[in-house]
C-alpha cells in the first residue's frame, strides 16, 4: 500500500493553496466544502475566485509565493503552472510537517487528492496513487451509478438511532438488527423519501424479539425498463433490479435489461399481446401482493414507463388496498426513447407546437378513439399498441380532416440493435407495415415532424 487512506478533518483550520487558475480554483472549492479556512497567494486569480473574495470566503495575497508563507498552516496545496515554484513549495513544507499536494506531481506529495464521492456523511475516495486520475475518475462514475445520493440520508437516520439501538440491544444482536434495516425495505423507504413511514417500520422492528425481519414488511418496486436499451435505466431503477428477490416482468422488457436484474432472483412471466392474455391483469395484481406478504423484494418490471399504458395504476391500487409498500420509478417512455433514436422529435417550432399520446388498443379490444381531436393541425399523434390498428387509424384521421400524404412512421424495436423505421403517409403505411410483416413492440408516430428524420436520424441499428 503506497499511501495511507484518511479522513482529515479541516473544519475551520487553515490551509493555504498557492496558485490562481482553473485547476486551483477547483482545489480551493473542494477545501471550501471542507469548511476549511482558505488562503490563496497568486499574482492573479482568475475570474471564477470573484464571488468567494466578496463573500469573505477566502482571503487572498496578490503576490509570489516567498519562503515564508508556511507559517500556521495544517495543510498546502501548490497548483501554480510553474515547476519550481511548486517543487518549492514542496520541498518547505515537508521540512515544517506540513501536508502538501502538489497537482500532477505525485512524487512531490505528501498526500493525494483522491477522486470523491460525497453522500455526506457518507464519503467515498478514490485514489490510483497519482498513477492516472482518469482512471480514478471513470471508477468514480461507475461507483455513482450504484450509490443513490440519499445515501446521506439513510446514513444520517442511523447516527440518531445508533445510541439507542445500543443501550435498548446486547451487542450479538446489533449487528443482525443493522442487517435487517440497512438490507431491507426500511432502508428502501428512507432512500424513497418515506421517512415518517420508515421510523415507525423502524420502531416495530426494534421491538421484534429476534430482530427478524417481520414478513409483512415485503415491498414491490414498480420500475420502468425503458424502450429496451439497457443504458437508458435511471440509477435508481438499476439498484432495485439488482436487490430484488423475485421479478415480474412483461414481454415489452428487453432481453439486454432483464440480464441486468440479480441473478439469483426468481423470475415470473406474466407478458401480454394484444389478443393473448395468459396472466390477466386481476392475477398480476395478486402475484404483486402475495409475495410481498411473503416478506420478499419484488420488482414489477415494465417496459417503458410504469404510468404510461403499462397499468403501473391498476397495479398500485391493489398494493394500496392490500397495506403493501411500494415505490414506482419512472422510465423513459417507449415513446420517447423511440422519438429520440429515430430521429422525430415530437415537437418543433416549425412542425407541432402539440403532441397527443393514445393506445391502439382499448380495453374492450376497439380503437374507438377521439378521432376529431386527433385530426388537428400543427400536433404530433403518437399511438402505442396500434400495429393491428393502423388500417383503421389512418382511414379515420384522413376522414376526418387530415390529409392522405401526412407524413407517418412505424418504429419497431427502437432503441435496440434491431430498431428498423418505416416512413411512409396515412395513405401508404398500412400497406408498408402489411408487406414488412411487422407485429409488435412498435410506435406509430403521425405529423409533420416525420420529414425530420432523414435530417436528424443519427442512431444506427446492427446490419
Amino acid at each position: 500500500m503506497d499511501f495511507l487512506p484518511i479522513f482529515l478533518n479541516l473544519r475551520h483550520q487553515p490551509c493555504l493553496v498557492v496558485g490562481g487558475g482553473a485547476i486551483a480554483h477547483r482545489k480551493v472549492e473542494l477545501l471550501l466544502q471542507a469548511h476549511a479556512k482558505v488562503h490563496v497567494i497568486a499574482p492573479q486569480l482568475n475570474s471564477q475566485f470573484e464571488s468567494w473574495l466578496k463573500a469573505n470566503h477566502i482571503t487572498y495575497s496578490p503576490e509570489r509565493f516567498q519562503l515564508t508563507d508556511l507559517a500556521g498552516y495544517r495543510l498546502v496545496i501548490a497548483a501554480t503552472d510553474d515547476k519550481a515554484v511548486n517543487a518549492k513549495v514542496s520541498e518547505l513544507a515537508q521540512q515544517k510537517g506540513i501536508l502538501v499536494n502538489v497537482v500532477d506531481q505525485p512524487e512531490l506529495c505528501s498526500f493525494i487528492m483522491p477522486s470523491i464521492i460525497d453522500r455526506s456523511p457518507v464519503q467515498i475516495a478514490i485514489s490510483t496513487g497519482g498513477a492516472s486520475p482518469v482512471l480514478a475518475r471513470l471508477l468514480r462514475t461507475k461507483l455513482e451509478t450504484l450509490i443513490p445520493a440519499a445515501y446521506g440520508q439513510l446514513a444520517s437516520f442511523v447516527a440518531k438511532c445508533r445510541e439507542r439501538v445500543k443501550k435498548q440491544l446486547p451487542m450479538k444482536a446489533r449487528k443482525r438488527f443493522w442487517e435487517n434495516m440497512l438490507q431491507g425495505p426500511i432502508a428502501e423507504m428512507l432512500l424513497a423519501g418515506h421517512t415518517q413511514k420508515a421510523t415507525q417500520a423502524f420502531e416495530e422492528l426494534l421491538q421484534q424479539p429476534e430482530h427478524q425481519q417481520p414478513s409483512k414488511y415485503g415491498e414491490v418496486y414498480l420500475v420502468g425498463g425503458g424502450p429496451g436499451d439497457p443504458d437508458l435505466l435511471t440509477f435508481r431503477a438499476l439498484r432495485l433490479m439488482q436487490q430484488a428477490d423475485v421479478v415480474v416482468y412483461d414481454r415489452l422488457v428487453s432481453p439486454e435489461v432483464l440480464n441486468l436484474v440479480r441473478r439469483d432472483a426468481e423470475k415470473i412471466y406474466v407478458g401480454k399481446e394484444p389478443t393473448n392474455h395468459p396472466v390477466p391483469q386481476k392475477e398480476i395484481n395478486q402475484i404483486l401482493s402475495e409475495q410481498a406478504k411473503l416478506g420478499k423484494r419484488v420488482l414489477r418490471l415494465k417496459g417503458g414507463d410504469p404510468f404510461m399504458f403499462g397499468r403501473g395504476g391498476e397495479e398500485i391500487e391493489t398494493l394500496m388496498e392490500e397495506g403493501i409498500s411500494f415505490q414506482v420509478v419512472p422510465g423513459i417512455t417507449a415513446a420517447l426513447g423511440t422519438a429520440a433514436y429515430s430521429g422525430i422529435p415530437l415537437t418543433h417550432r416549425d412542425y407541432a407546437q402539440a403532441c397527443i399520446f393514445v393506445t391502439g388498443h382499448l380495453k374492450d379490444n376497439t380503437t374507438d378513439l377521439n378521432w376529431q381531436a386527433l385530426a388537428q393541425p400543427n400536433q404530433t399523434v403518437v399511438v402505442y399498441m396500434g400495429v393491428r390498428a393502423i388500417p383503421e387509424i389512418c382511414q379515420q384521421l384522413i376522414a376526418h380532416g387530415l390529409p392522405a400524404d401526412k407524413p407517418a412512421a412505424l418504429v419497431n424495436k427502437a432503441t435496440t440493435a434491431d430498431q428498423f423505421i418505416l416512413k411512409g403517409t396515412l395513405d401508404t403505411l398500412p400497406k408498408q407495415v402489411e408487406e414488412a410483416n411487422i407485429k409488435q413492440q412498435s410506435i406509430v408516430i403521425i405529423g409533420d415532424v416525420v420529414k425530420l428524420h432523414d435530417k436528424l436520424a443519427w442512431f444506427e441499428p446492427a446490419p
